[in-house]
C-alpha cells in the first residue's frame, strides 16, 4: 500500500450524476455530486475533482474517450479514479489500458443515481478510493463491491451488474 498519496477524480457523468427533472420527466445533470458524495462519506483521502464532462456514456465519443485519456496522462497524480456511465465504462477502460502503464486507475459507475434513495453510488466510490489505493498500476473496474481488470469484465444488463469474463475466457 502507498503512503497516503493525493488522488485525481475525474467526472465523466453517468447516471450517479443524474437527477430527475420533474418538468420532462427525464433524467439529467446539473452539476456534480461527487463533492457531497465524498462529504457524506467523511472521505479523508487527498482528492482532487476533476469535472471533464457531465454526459451519458452512450452518447460518448471517440473524442470523449481521447480526452479522459489527456486527462490521465497529464496528471500529477498517479492514482486515479474515473466516474463513468456503466454502458460504457469498459469500452472507455479498454481505450486507457494499452496507453497508461505507468498509473492505477479506477472506473466506477452507478445503476441508480446519488440521488436517489437507494442508491449504490456511495458504495462504489467508497470501494473505488480504496481500490485505488492498494492495486498495482492498470486500469481497473469497481463495481457491486467487486474489483475487476478491465479486460476481464462485462456488464450483465439482465441482471444489472457487473460480472468477471476472467472464469468465461480462460477455462479455469
Amino acid at each position: 500500500m502507498r503512503n497516503n498519496p493525493s488522488i485525481k477524480l475525474l467526472v465523466t457523468g453517468g447516471t450517479i450524476d443524474k437527477v430527475y427533472n420533474e418538468l420532462t420527466g427525464d433524467l439529467v445533470f446539473t452539476q456534480s455530486h461527487l463533492p457531497e458524495m465524498l462529504a457524506q462519506g467523511h472521505c479523508k483521502a487527498d482528492i482532487n475533482i476533476e469535472t471533464l464532462m457531465l454526459k451519458d456514456s452512450l452518447e460518448m465519443k471517440g473524442a470523449d474517450r481521447e480526452l479522459i485519456l489527456q486527462a490521465c496522462q497529464q496528471s500529477n497524480e498517479s492514482l486515479i479514479i474515473i466516474t463513468h456511465g456503466t454502458d460504457t465504462m469498459t469500452l472507455t477502460a479498454s481505450h486507457l489500458a494499452p496507453q497508461i502503464s505507468d498509473k492505477t486507475i479506477v472506473l466506477l459507475g452507478a445503476m441508480i443515481p446519488y440521488a436517489f434513495k437507494q442508491s449504490d453510488s456511495l458504495f462504489n466510490l467508497g470501494c473505488a478510493i480504496s481500490a485505488v489505493q492498494c492495486l498495482s498500476s492498470g486500469v481497473y473496474i469497481t463495481m457491486n463491491g467487486k474489483v475487476f481488470a478491465w479486460d476481464q469484465v462485462v456488464k450483465n444488463r439482465q441482471q444489472g451488474l457487473f460480472e468477471s469474463t476472467y472464469n468465461k475466457n480462460s477455462g479455469g
